[in-house]
């Protein structure tokens, strides 16, 4: 750079001069690029179009990398070769590991905007504050005498920086004024009426307009960390919210325990449920869009506890049913197997697994797919999952007397060709279904068993003939859920050797040279994982199995009939994927049970 590189008694900004002409120096930019960012810079500055950082200029300009011409320069590149030049650290701002009121409380709003920094970690004796100027120092000193406490500065994305600036003082701000709302009202039991009467007249005083800001911002952020479901659970002392991403549960923030008794009653009002019942549990659901305007459907589940209501907010995401098998992770083999299984003309398809394996989605593509102009589809389900314009669903009603086994029979009456049972829970739903199947249709429905030849012997336990599962059973698909490798950050690594053995056994597999390991980069929060893939095993009864089922052969013995006719289990499907980079060893082993067979 052109003044003395990096002088930490420096108190300038960083200028597009200086940058480029050290990128140049560095050899990470070309000398070509250089003048022509200069000048492109300038013309867009002359008709008015100000960026707020100089990376943020660089990065419009799509500047290559030397001999890269395949990656550009971004802002989160200069940022990070910034904080290698100053020798600081880099920080990646991740709002699940922020303590959103503690820093808000580091210094004003004001005093933060001016100098574009945003304190992202503080301790008893220490307060980290994230800055893209490590020149502007003006503020260090002052900040130490105000706060007491040692002041650690740390290189951050001046996007990510101006970004959370304003979502998080925004958060914080919304949820002191509830609290201060609340503590000027006579009482919660008072307020929660006020609501309720405001809910019925379809809309919310303005004095309650902090509780729809963090109602809007926890949406806002479970839809951009890819959430699945929001946990809002009340304590004594304070109200945790929570986030469950790839099917790990993150700490979100802290709410006063009256702030989230608020926010509890406007996300009711908004699924239209009962505001004034907190003794009973209640579903509702709501649809809302996210900051990119896509539809978004979420269930709303309420339970009473100790110290109130605790909520669950599964979110669904409308573009799984769009997906192929293949997307969701079926492999070739099992993608062929079950087409010819959904072809059927009637019969019975068990999907099975449990809580949160993906059985609804499986379920809801593979009906999406045979939901043609000449099939009339019927489902019964508690609660429906997602509507679907292209079936004709019906919600279990336990009050009124319709249960799985009743609306079954009132689906055969709507001269149905393929009915979907939500889940098979005793033995007058599984005659039903039974029934269905033998009189000419094709049911889908669900069991909570650990692997696909398991539900057989549950469909036994519950009371129904050999002779009947070896009429009517088509196949039965086990399925889990693990966590794929992160390929933006997924680093080569060797295989253990026990270990793939393992989860081999008893095939021989042969194992694979190097299989991808977690790493971790901003893509994915750093925990080395991003999204999930499906792991299955499918099931489809041949004339031997339903021979063998007929006669009752136990569990041990129809498992050996079905791996000697080529079946592959779960950890089967999981060692394929593990070679394929798709996923590690240690989710494999974590999600599927053991091949018990042949043990």
């Amino acid at each position: 750079m052109a003044r003395p590189q990096f002088d930490s008694e420096s108190s300038a900004t960083l200028t597009l001069p200086e940058v480029m002409n050290d990128l140049v120096d560095q050899g990470i930019i070309g000398e070509e690029s250089r003048w022509s960012v200069s000048i492109n810079a300038y013309a867009t500055q002359a008709l008015g179009k100000q960026l707020p950082h100089v990376f943020e200029v660089i990065a419009a300009q799509k500047v290559p990398l030397k001999d890269q011409s395949e990656r550009y320069l971004t802002v989160d590149f200069l940022s990070r070769w910034l904080a290698k030049r100053v020798e600081l650290p880099y920080w990646t701002i991740d709002p699940l590991k922020t303590d959103v009121g503690a820093i808000s409380k580091v210094m004003s709003y004001a005093y933060a905007a001016r100098f574009n920094i945003l304190a992202v970690k503080v301790t008893k004796d220490k307060v980290m504050i994230a800055t893209a100027e490590p020149f502007e120092r003006r503020w260090e000193d002052e900040l130490e005498q105000v706060l007491g406490r040692a002041v650690k500065r740390v290189i951050a994305s001046p996007v990510e920086i101006r970004r959370y600036l304003v979502e998080f003082y925004n958060m914080s701000r919304s949820v002191l004024g509830a609290a201060n709302e609340h503590h000027r009202s006579a009482g919660i039991e008072q307020n929660l009426e006020q609501m309720m009467e405001l809910g019925r007249r379809g809309k919310l005083d303005a004095n309650d307009h902090h509780v729809v800001s963090v109602v809007d911002w926890l949406l806002q952020y479970a839809f951009e960390q890819r959430t699945s479901d929001i946990h809002l659970e009340p304590r004594r002392e304070t109200g945790y919210v929570r986030f469950r991403i790839d099917g790990v549960l993150h700490a979100v923030y802290d709410l006063p325990p009256a702030v989230m008794t608020a926010v509890l009653s406007r996300i009711k009002i908004l699924g239209r449920m009962d505001v004034a019942e907190k003794r009973r549990p209640q579903d509702g659901r709501l649809k809302t869009r996210t900051p990119e305007g896509e539809e978004v459907e979420l269930r709303l589940s309420t339970m009473p506890t100790a110290f109130g209501e605790k909520m669950v907010m599964r979110i669904f995401d409308p573009e799984l049913l769009v997906k192929s098998h293949t997307e969701l992770g079926f492999s070739e083999r099992e993608h062929k197997y079950w087409q010819k299984l959904i072809n059927q003309a009637h019969g019975i398809i068990l999907v099975t697994g449990p809580t949160g394996s993906g059985k609804t989605t499986t379920l809801y593509s593979s009906l999406k797919q045979l939901a043609t102009g000449e099939m009339n589809i019927c489902t019964v389900e508690d609660p429906i999952e997602l509507i679907e314009p292209a079936f004709n669903q019906m919600q279990v009603q336990p009050t009124i007397g319709l249960d799985f086994a009743s609306g079954v029979r009132t689906l055969l009456r709507q001269d149905p060709d393929i009915i979907m049972v939500g889940e098979i829970r005793d033995l007058e739903t599984a005659e039903t279904a039974i029934q269905a199947a033998l009189t000419g249709h094709l049911v889908f429905s669900t069991l909570h068993t650990n692997d696909a030849v398991s539900s057989i012997v549950r469909l036994r336990e519950l009371g129904i003939a050999d002779y009947l599962i070896s009429a009517t059973l088509l196949g039965v698909l086990a399925q889990r859920l693990v966590r794929k490798v992160c390929p933006h950050c997924a680093q080569p690594g060797p295989v253990d050797e026990a270990l793939w053995k393992g989860l081999v056994y008893p095939w021989k597999l042969e194992k694979p040279k190097g299989i991808s390991q977690a790493s971790g980069c901003i893509k994915c929060r750093q925990t080395g994982y991003l999204g999930r893939v499906g792991l299955y095993e499918l099931v489809t009864l041949s004339p031997t199995i339903k021979q063998g089922v007929a006669r009752g052969a136990d569990l041990q013995t129809l498992r050996e009939q079905i791996l000697k006719e080529g079946a592959q289990s779960l950890r089967l499907s999981g060692a394929l994927k593990v070679s394929a980079g798709l996923t590690t060893l240690e989710e494999v082993l974590k999600a599927a049970p053991p091949t018990l067979a042949m043990h």
